[in-house]
């Protein structure tokens, strides 16, 4: 029996409060677990504050409601304190969810598994933004430029698709709309690149996009990183960089078809990942994006989030 504190940290804009607080407080009913506490996430605070709190009251299990950011709010406040993050669908991704296999709708059935499934240790990731030099090494601590990740974060094409992507349309049609929003920037010039992993340096020495992934599977089921694992110690990085409009579709095909890697694609693994860009570029952390920056530094924290997933029924 999964002990009695459950609270939901939900954002208001994603969801109908009154509606889910009623679907909660059913699948509650229905589980023999106690009435989950819903909080609300606020513009100055996407959740971590409110996650923060739940933890010192007691909480059992805090379930992220709302979009990846919401999640990731969450789960970073949630990291090395051993309190499980429950997954709940409200947002366009929900790429965690996806990933450790979670019930991505309906509710009810997400609910069921963040009120009484089973625990699962999975690895999370840093990106630090033009780090200082005490942030070169080690996990870094928290900092306004310190950002988790629990699925991928990217630098370049990959970030301008994503801010690019219109809100509404995002919740009408998914991963297409990041597509269609990238479009415009297929031709955009590629950016100069140095990037070392674990020490060593990459041979790609131009790109358009670069991703680091903790787990590998996007949104509609699409791989870019097929050998990334959540809990296997590890961050994949692809560096991508085609010149032409033939090319990005080649990288789109080899992505769809899990091929290897091919001149305009490169995949590499390991725990610390040095990137340096010239001109600074946009940067994504989940789905969020960041700001421009021209130094970066992936860094990979093991074992370090709970996350609660489907019981063996």
């Amino acid at each position: 029996m999964h002990g009695s504190e459950i609270t939901v940290v939900v954002n208001p804009i994603k969801v109908d409060v009154d509606e889910v607080r009623e679907t909660l407080e059913q699948v509650a009913r229905d589980a023999g677990v106690p009435t989950p506490r819903l909080v609300e996430t606020t513009e100055d605070d996407p959740g971590f504050g409110q996650t923060r709190d739940a933890v010192e009251a007691g909480a059992t299990v805090v379930c992220a409601l709302g979009g990846d950011g919401t999640v990731r709010a969450v789960a970073q406040a949630l990291v090395g304190t051993g309190v499980p993050i429950g997954l709940l669908p409200g947002g366009t991704g929900n790429l965690l969810a996806r990933n450790v296999g979670g019930r991505v709708d309906p509710l009810e059935d997400a609910a069921r598994v963040a009120f009484t499934g089973q625990d699962r240790t999975i690895d999370v990731g840093w990106l630090v933004l033009d780090p200082t030099e005490d942030q070169l090494e080690g996990v870094p601590g928290a900092a306004d430029n310190v950002h988790c990740f629990t699925v991928m974060a990217g630098v370049g094409f990959d970030a301008q698709m994503m801010a690019d992507a219109p809100e509404g349309v995002k919740d009408k049609v998914g991963w297409a709309a990041y597509v269609a929003s990238g479009g415009k920037h297929l031709t955009d010039p590629p950016f100069a690149l140095d990037l070392v992993v674990d020490g060593e340096p990459s041979a790609a020495r131009k790109a358009r996009t670069v991703v680091v992934g903790n787990c590998g599977e996007l949104t509609g089921g699409m791989v870019l990183l097929p050998d990334a694992l959540f809990d296997d110690g590890k961050l994949d990085v692809a560096t991508v960089s085609p010149e032409s409009l033939t090319q990005w579709i080649g990288v789109a095909a080899r992505v769809l078809a899990n091929r290897d890697d091919s001149p305009t694609l490169e995949r590499k693994a390991g725990v610390d990942v040095k990137l340096t860009v010239d001109p600074p570029q946009l940067c994504e952390v989940d789905g969020d994006v960041l700001t421009e920056a021209s130094s970066l530094r992936f860094v990979l924290q093991p074992n370090a989030l709970v996350v609660r997933v489907a019981g063996d029924d």
